[in-house]
């Protein structure tokens, strides 16, 4: 009749299995997540897109992403007190300050929009609405009117024409139509500065 396992070898089972305990709380599998103080935690896989340096008058913005529809909005940027335009060949002066939003524009629709790229409203300070200035979006070759796939992502400026007192506020931007708002009628206002 064969004997029980010695000392020895209960000990090293009893190593063996504090290894893998320690090894399995300390998520050797995965390298960790680490959370700096503008990232989230997250373990969904992500695109590696580059990152894009602020242009040197151009403030980032942190705003949350904001849906209108299908359509998905990010802010990124925003430049005021911008006195001329410079493009390829026009120089526009300013009637008061021209005000520029970096944003990008996500269909997460599943067939394509037609998105209007100019269409989207400033609000500013005095709680006035100015339309995007076309000549500024025409000299800078920004889009228009676009067909604006599924799952494509776009990123542009618009460009706006306020007082130079004024400061801008809130953008209301409109995602194109869907079945529930065939026309596009109906709109979203993303808040340019966090409560």
């Amino acid at each position: 009749m064969q004997g029980g396992p010695g000392e020895s070898e209960v000990g090293v089972r009893r190593l063996v299995a504090v290894m893998a305990v320690v090894l399995v709380a300390a998520g050797c599998g995965d390298a960790p997540v680490v959370a700096g103080p503008d990232t989230a935690v997250s373990s969904a896989a992500t695109y590696p897109v580059p990152p894009q340096t602020v242009r040197p008058d151009e403030k980032p913005l942190k705003i949350p992403t904001t849906a209108d529809g299908d359509t998905a909005f990010t802010l990124l940027g925003l430049t005021t007190e911008i006195p001329t335009l410079i493009g390829s060949h026009a120089e526009f002066q300013a009637k008061g300050q021209f005000v520029r939003i970096r944003m990008s524009v996500i269909n997460n629709g599943r067939s394509s929009v037609s998105f209007a790229a100019r269409r989207h409203v400033l609000i500013d300070d005095h709680e006035v609405e100015h339309e995007v200035d076309v000549q500024a979006m025409t000299i800078k070759r920004q889009p228009d009117t676009l067909d604006l796939g599924a799952n494509v992502r776009l990123e542009y400026d618009v460009y706006y024409d306020l007082p130079k007192d004024a400061k801008p506020l809130a953008l209301r931007v409109w995602g194109g139509p869907t079945f529930t708002d065939l026309k596009d009628e109906t709109s979203t206002e993303i808040p340019l500065t966090q409560p």
